[in-house]
């Protein structure tokens, strides 16, 4: 069997399988299983990312029936019944397998205007969370650099889209200047 996606739907497949006469493959383009809900306190540096990211080999190393593949998957090939990936070093692999389970994820949108990617970062992956935190971060040593007012409001004036728990908790940290103390200098008006 094989499994493409090392996030919560592949892991959790590959787990309930422990105990099933397969071998089972699961197959990532990272090494790691990123615990997604806690990416908000890696991009406003309360966690490291090494915290939320587990080696993927890791994951499924007790598991006997089980090992992991890091490669970026290209196609699948359902006649033929492979699945047809790039290891890291340009290798071609193909995984042959009875059953397939596809359970690799999802991305941002931006609902046909890819040109606001550039203004409006995502928050899916650890490098989604580095690039915010250095951008935040940024923004909080500006702000402190300059002795004009208007200047300062516009360092620390941020736009979170989305308000589930990430936006909210988003927002939440970054109103305490991601150090879970409130600054005097800091706009206060989150």
């Amino acid at each position: 069997m094989v499994v493409v996606g090392g996030g919560f739907g592949g892991v959790n497949v590959t787990r309930a399988l422990a105990r099933a006469d397969a071998d089972v493959t699961i197959v990532d383009r990272t090494n790691h299983h990123l615990f997604q809900p806690l990416l908000y306190q890696v991009a406003t540096g309360i966690l490291p990312g090494g915290l939320i990211a587990p080696a993927l080999r890791r994951v499924v190393r007790k598991q006997a029936n089980a090992h992991a593949v890091l490669a970026d998957v290209q196609r699948m090939d359902t006649e033929g019944r492979v699945v047809h990936a790039l290891a890291p070093d340009g290798r071609e692999l193909a995984l042959p397998y009875d059953s397939l389970v596809v359970a690799a994820g999802c991305t941002d949108t931006y609902f046909g205007h890819d040109e606001w990617e550039a203004f409006a970062p995502g928050l899916k992956t650890l490098e989604d969370a580095h690039h915010v935190r250095s951008h935040i971060l940024s923004a909080f040593e500006m702000a402190e650099l300059t002795a004009d007012p208007a200047e300062r409001a516009a360092y620390l004036t941020f736009a979170v889209v989305g308000a589930g728990p990430t936006g909210v908790e988003m927002v939440g940290q970054v109103c305490r200047g991601s150090t879970g103390r409130w600054s005097p200098r800091r706009r206060r008006s989150c």
